[in-house]
């Protein structure tokens, strides 16, 4: 079985890295861009039946499904850049409990989500955003069905980052593609033909993440370098410590996004109703701004997560010129492909906004929709080329450094959301973005430089 395993991992120390990060990466990217399709297909087809009003709804229980995303990638991209640094040392004995505990304690931790979102009830809506009744209960209607599902899909996010770090990405997308399609294909049926409106999008939801959490545990009777049985289950606090550790970046990423969205929903009503926009368009732009951004977050997020085998391999086998280069064209990548989609939403915003409803032609809604976007994701590309180096930092088990970087450009983005709006309004709460997002990638630049220098001593 050794042997078996140092030939299924060898090739990650040997292959080219430019066809290994394209191997891992397109998949991940993939997989989670169509993770971003529940929710974006929801979007679109809520904006369109219900209007900015089920747009905002969404909205609210958003910031609740990213803490169980942030859950699931904490075990998960702990687990699987610990897995990946373990097969480039050859210490495979424990493979199967550091999936096992992972998988556990992100299901625990949907549990613990669920828990708190039905106990808390309308109270937890308000407090999030939910000031309006009829928003209060669009949300609620939404909310309490998304919530049923929380322990495995969070599970299954999980179990999708180690089938990659296992060296399957491809099984991984496919997990993802699976319950994606049913999403896409079940929106309009539930939405529409079964009249159900937003609780449609969200039966829809739920069921296509369960079609995706059962092809996911499957792969466990096929896993290539563990196998993994009941004592897998049981809690392995030493290594569940490891876990945490690489990957609270990750979660803290998801977190600061979190509190960043609900201050951001409280600011938006605030300053919403002394301008001429009221509450409703500025809370609805900013959903559909917030969807954009997911996206190309996630394309450059996937570069980094399919990296991040490869690169936690070669750390672990000491192979440091084989981990710059691999840092060197993740951020080509990244800068590359950002910077595209980064001037389209700049120079073509408004076929973006109309995607996800007009507002019945609402004039000031579309200017103002428009002209937040344009704002908001100016430097869009800063922003993926920060989040991208924590990763590799992560990666490469410097949790120190990855740590405070994966959340100082939400950090920001919130001092600088209290205070921009006091000048100039509600606009000024977009205005935030890209000033947090110069001075972070001014911070993550020095940092990057050091590391390099660091990596390069080691090497030599």
């Amino acid at each position: 079985m050794t042997s078996e395993l140092a030939q299924e991992s060898a090739y990650l120390g040997t292959e080219r890295v430019g066809r290994l990060l394209r191997k891992f990466s397109i998949p991940c990217i993939c997989s989670l861009l169509i993770s971003c399709l529940y929710n974006i297909v929801d979007q679109i087809f809520v904006g369109n039946k219900v209007g900015p009003l089920g747009n905002a709804a969404t909205g609210i229980i958003f910031p609740i499904t990213v803490i169980g995303w942030g859950a699931s990638l904490l075990f998960g991209d702990g687990a699987a850049a610990l897995m990946s640094i373990s097969l480039g040392r050859k210490e495979t004995s424990r493979l199967h409990r550091i999936a096992g505990s992972s998988v556990l304690c992100s299901f625990l931790s949907g549990v613990v989500i669920i828990t708190i979102g039905y106990i808390g009830g309308d109270s937890l809506l308000r407090l999030i955003g939910a000031t309006d009744d009829g928003l209060l209960s669009l949300a609620h209607e939404y909310g309490f069905i998304i919530y049923a599902m929380m322990p495995l899909a969070l599970a299954q996010n999980t179990l999708a980052a180690i089938i990659r770090a296992d060296g399957s990405p491809r099984y991984a997308m496919f997990a993802m593609l699976a319950g994606a399609v049913f999403n896409i294909i079940g929106d309009p049926i539930a939405i529409y033909a079964l009249d159900l409106g937003i609780r449609g999008a969200a039966y829809a939801t739920i069921l296509g993440q369960f079609l995706s959490f059962v092809i996911c545990a499957l792969y466990l009777l096929r896993s290539k370098n563990f196998r993994v049985r009941i004592s897998s289950f049981l809690p392995d606090f030493s290594t569940l410590g490891r876990v945490v550790a690489l990957g609270m970046s990750s979660f803290l990423t998801q977190l600061s996004i979190v509190i960043v969205t609900m201050v951001n929903n409280i600011l938006l009503v605030k300053y919403g109703v002394q301008s001429i926009y009221g509450t409703e368009i500025p809370l609805g732009s900013f959903v559909v701004i917030m969807k954009l951004f997911q996206i190309i977050l996630n394309v450059a997020i996937g570069i980094a997560a399919g990296a991040q085998p490869i690169v936690g391999y070669n750390y672990g086998t000491q192979q440091l010129d084989r981990v710059r280069a691999l840092l060197r064209l993740v951020l080509l990548w990244t800068g590359g492909i950002c910077l595209f989609f980064n001037l389209l939403f700049v120079l073509l915003p408004n076929p973006f906004i109309l995607m996800f409803g007009s507002n019945g032609g609402d004039e000031l809604y579309l200017e103002f929709a428009v002209r937040c976007l344009q704002i908001y994701l100016c430097l869009l590309v800063f922003t993926c080329l920060q989040k991208v180096c924590a990763i590799f930092l992560q990666s490469i088990g410097h949790t120190k450094s990855a740590v405070p970087l994966s959340f100082l450009r939400d950090a920001l983005l919130l001092i600088f959301s209290l205070l921009f709006p006091l000048g100039a309004g509600v606009t000024g709460i977009f205005w935030a973005a890209p000033a947090a997002d110069l001075l972070a990638m001014a911070v993550t630049a020095l940092v990057m430089l050091r590391i390099w220098k660091q990596l390069s001593r080691k090497q030599a």
